[in-house]
């Protein structure tokens, strides 16, 4: 046979497409990773701002005219109303002035929620101190685990949820067939899909609580947690390979590791991530998902309604479009067989068993 022949016989028209998706997706990754980490700027970071004789709205208008508008201020009454809203996740620091009409101030951080924004914090507010010549001394009102360098540990926690998720997944494509033969067996998957995240849950909460240390906190809400993640990737994914095949499993990526991962707040805080993937992170599983661990973790699971909202929609709206398509090929394969010489489904070795 000529080269060419060989050429054609050794790479199909399909392969050719599916090569150029996978080249597309490597160029997406990269534009995503790099566009989103590659230089960390801060902007909007929520600081309150409490001051003796009503002066806090005076120092929150000197901080909102910073260059660049890294702080979004805010003056409060209290340290204690300060202290209650950061634990709330509600604001990100707060800048206590002086009581004593001094210049030694104190900013509250809170290093749980990502180790970059609180340095970012220190050392805008030190050049201010400076600017102004005044002192301030920083206290961690909510400090990372000793185990856990630049609370990373939640991120790193839920990417490896989210990547069981879309395996497990890809896995009973691969097997079985990427489409479900009937809502039947699209239901034996989405059940097969839950019983592998109650069980990657427990182990991902375990192995980062009780073994390495890393996350305190309940394991009962991370173990929660990571079973609704997992299920949520998974049904999605169950999804989207209903809809267009094996290519799903592409888009699963698409969705989940190069739109979700650089835009969760993990490396860096959504504050200090461009606008685009600051904008995505919160309703993708990766942002919703880091965000509940952090508060499990270290805020006492405060705030967490939305992102859990946010879980639970992909998972519910991967389950039904799952049932949906898996209804239609149904429907579609018997008004073929009912036609007059319609053909008579064979059931093969290859046929989808689940």
């Amino acid at each position: 046979m000529k080269f060419a022949d060989e050429l054609k016989n050794a790479v199909t028209p399909r392969a050719a497409l599916l090569v150029i998706g996978a080249m597309a997706l490597q160029l997406l990754f990269i534009t995503s990773y790099v566009g989103a980490l590659h230089h960390p700027k801060p902007q909007d970071i929520k600081v309150a701002v409490v001051a003796p004789g009503g002066a806090a709205e005076q120092f929150a208008d000197q901080l909102r005219k910073l260059p660049g508008s890294p702080l979004d201020p805010r003056p409060l009454a209290s340290e204690a109303v300060a202290r209650a809203e950061m634990l709330n996740r509600d604001i990100d620091a707060a800048l206590l002035v002086d009581p004593r009409g001094g210049k030694s101030d104190t900013l509250l951080v809170a290093s749980g929620q990502g180790g970059s924004e609180t340095r970012a914090l220190e050392q805008i507010f030190t050049g201010v101190a400076k600017s102004q010549q005044r002192t301030v001394a920083f206290k961690d009102v909510a400090p990372a685990s000793a185990k856990d360098a630049n609370g990373l540990s939640s991120f790193y926690l839920v990417v490896g949820w989210c990547v069981g998720g879309y395996l497990c997944a890809a896995i009973l494509a691969i097997s079985a067939g990427a489409r479900p033969a009937n809502g039947k067996r699209a239901g034996i998957r989405l059940g097969t899909m839950a019983v592998y995240a109650i069980v990657s849950g427990l182990l991902g909460a375990v192995v980062a609580g009780p073994i390495l240390g890393a996350l305190p906190g309940s394991l009962w809400g991370l173990w929660g947690l990571g079973a609704l993640t997992v299920f949520a990737v998974g049904a999605l994914t169950l999804a989207l390979q209903g809809i267009v095949g094996v290519v799903g499993i592409g888009l699963a990526i698409l969705i989940i590791v190069i739109g979700g991962n650089p835009s969760a707040g993990g490396a860096f805080p959504g504050p200090m991530l461009p606008g685009f993937w600051r904008s995505i992170g919160p309703a993708l599983p990766p942002g919703a998902a880091t965000w509940v661990a952090r508060s499990i973790a270290y805020f006492k699971g405060n705030n967490i309604t939305g992102p859990l909202l946010v879980l639970s929609a992909w998972a519910v709206a991967g389950s039904a479009v799952t049932l949906a398509v898996a209804s239609r090929v149904k429907s579609s394969r018997k008004g073929a067989d009912d036609e007059p010489g319609g053909a008579t489904e064979v059931r093969t070795p290859q046929t989808p068993l689940v």
